[in-house]
């Protein structure tokens, strides 16, 4: 019986752990509950009843977060190791206004990409004394969910450099556009973050042109690629 139980809560955790990867939450967060109050997905892909109708809640985010609400096959995951480690740091004095200038408009020379989606705050984070952790909402089909009450929706900016960055390159790259802080991917990707969002932003390297195709990643150790001369003009101006 023991064992039984043991199996029972190891096969939980797995599967929590699964989805949690699975599920982009800082993006599918405020759509999610959405579906999930309106219940516009409460079925399975074997029956498919509600397939359409969770398609047009989650509108164009479908793609992105039907994995939160499982609704689209497993995905076949094939990102390098490298890929799914980052370090993540604030940055001292911000300056947001400088940020969003920067992100509201595509950039010309294409050294970047923006990212710009709503996310969910609970109104007690405003309150100097909030003290408990936040998180997220994370379902599986099966669960009913109350309407979140006192929310403020703020939307979450974030820069994906194109080319891959060294650690202090990126760290000063985010710093001279302004940012709140950065994720730098231990593939050389980096990921300048705005003032609105959780979580230091998106925990997935999306950057445009890193890594290279066929390139051999180093370790942590030697990841210094991109500090060459000729590529300090990179810096965002």
């Amino acid at each position: 019986m023991k064992n039984a139980f043991l199996v029972t809560i190891v096969g939980s955790l797995v599967a929590f752990a699964y989805f949690g990867y699975a599920c982009n939450e800082a993006v599918c967060a405020s759509i999610v509950s959405k579906c999930m109050i309106t219940q516009s997905c409460k079925c399975d892909l074997a029956n498919c009843s509600c397939c359409k109708e969770c398609f047009s809640c989650l509108n164009n985010l479908y793609s992105e977060c039907c994995s939160c609400v499982e609704m689209c096959p497993k995905p076949n995951v094939t990102t390098n190791a490298l890929s799914k480690k980052s370090h993540v740091e604030d940055l001292p004095e911000p300056i947001m206004t400088l940020f969003y200038a920067l992100v509201s408009e595509p950039d010309l020379q294409q050294r970047w990409e923006s990212l710009t989606f709503p996310i969910d705050f609970d109104i007690e984070v405003f309150k100097p004394d909030f003290q408990k952790e936040i998180k997220l909402l994370q379902k599986n089909s099966a669960q009913e969910v109350a309407p979140m009450k006192d929310v403020i929706t703020l939307n979450c900016s974030v820069v994906y450099m194109s080319k891959c960055l060294s650690w202090n390159k990126c760290k000063a790259s985010c710093m001279s556009m302004g940012a709140k802080s950065y994720r730098w991917f231990h593939d050389g990707c980096c990921e300048c973050v705005g003032d609105r969002c959780m979580n230091y932003g998106i925990n997935e390297s999306r950057c445009k042109l890193c890594p290279l195709k066929g390139a051999v990643l180093p370790t942590i150790s030697e990841a210094d690629y991109g500090d060459d001369e000729d590529e300090d003009e990179e810096m965002i101006q």
